[in-house]
């Protein structure tokens, strides 16, 4: 009897070993759990969670892959997506949740005809102010549809009061999760995802885990979300175009590819800015903006515009009047140029400055 429970114990263990071990490796592979954890409100437990743990050995490879392909398509967005979503005081962890939902593939469409980074059905960019008509479809716009998912996000977690659940909503929509949480009667991430309880869909279960996989993998490489490919070795910058405009042309006038430029704004369908409105906004690379204001002026700034144009990086303290008076412009023109509707600069942001062409001269030789 005594040799029987003695076998008994010894099998439970030997079972129990293999699943301590795989956290254990879990743990030693992934040292930045922790960090991913604490920023989705997830608590560090969840580590050794048996269907977490399942979910990692059966996908790990399949999503590493993924992180792999999604981080080249989306090389030239991560700086922006990073930025905006740390400017609104958001992780910037949550670029994950981009990753999962399109790859960063600004116009992919899912079969439930979700578009775009974010995967916006129609009635939620519309609520979210994201125009969606045949000819113009802002949730391709990489830097308006961050923008709406930011706000979205934020109502989800003030709504559900944990990151992890607004997460979770975002995928399943809010009236599934409060379902969900009402019958599981627990908000906690391991009740509601229980594999054998079945409280949510299996696609918003394994949602939820991927983004937490992913997020690991990217973190544990110290990600640092900065571009790498040769095309864009700058940040993407916005700026205004005539309604009308043919992007072809444009990206002809300012030395870029046409397809490059097309890529970039794949919310004009057609690689045509509609008429609808006057001025629409546009992606172009930071290092094609002195191209764009040398060649291509709106009407009314042909009048005040100086004729050059030198780049400026915003210091600590400075405003549109002192870097004017720095280069004998007006701050108007600074103004008007890089489209500033008030006398808020960010830090290190890059300005172009309309000079006078004996300036221009003098600091060019």
């Amino acid at each position: 009897m005594f040799k029987s429970k003695r076998m008994i114990k010894t099998i439970f263990i030997m079972l129990l070993f293999p699943l301590y071990a795989f956290s254990t490796s879990l743990i030693e592979k992934y040292p930045s759990y922790e960090y991913v954890f604490s920023e989705f409100g997830v608590d560090e437990s969840y580590i050794y969670d048996h269907d977490f743990e399942e979910f990692v050995l059966h996908n790990e490879k399949k999503i590493t892959l993924f992180y792999e392909r999604s981080m080249k398509r989306g090389d030239a967005l991560l700086p922006m997506i990073r930025d905006n979503l740390m400017d609104d005081g958001l992780s910037d962890l949550f670029i994950y949740i981009s990753m999962v939902e399109s790859g960063f593939s600004p116009a992919i469409i899912s079969v439930k005809k979700a578009v775009g980074l974010w995967q916006f059905m129609p009635a939620t960019a519309k609520h979210y102010n994201l125009s969606v008509c045949n000819s113009f479809d802002e949730r391709c716009d990489p830097v308006s549809s961050t923008n709406a998912a930011i706000e979205y996000l934020r109502k989800l977690h003030t709504q559900f009061g944990r990151w992890y659940l607004a997460v979770m909503a975002y995928n399943c929509g809010e009236g599934r999760l409060e379902k969900a949480i009402k019958k599981a009667n627990s908000d906690e991430l391991h009740v509601l995802i229980d594999n054998d309880a079945k409280y949510l869909p299996l696609e918003t279960r394994e949602y939820i885990k991927k983004i937490l996989l992913v997020a690991m993998i990217g973190e544990s490489e110290t990600l640092d979300f900065e571009p790498k490919s040769s095309m864009d070795l700058n940040n993407i910058m916005q700026v205004e175009v005539l309604g009308g405009t043919k992007l072809n042309q444009l990206a002809k006038l300012i030395g870029m590819k046409a397809s490059a430029l097309l890529n970039l704004n794949k919310q004009f369908k057609k690689g045509l800015v509609p008429k609808e409105k006057k001025l629409y906004k546009i992606m172009i690379p930071e290092d094609k903006m002195v191209h764009f204001y040398m060649q291509y002026e709106l009407p009314e700034e042909k009048k005040m515009i100086k004729p050059h144009l030198l780049s400026h990086y915003v210091k600590l303290g400075e405003t549109p009047q002192s870097i004017a008076k720095q280069y004998h412009t007006s701050s108007e023109e600074i103004k008007t140029v890089n489209h500033l509707y008030d006398d808020m600069l960010e830090l290190d942001k890059l300005l172009l400055i309309p000079v006078s062409e004996k300036l221009f001269e003098k600091v060019s030789n």
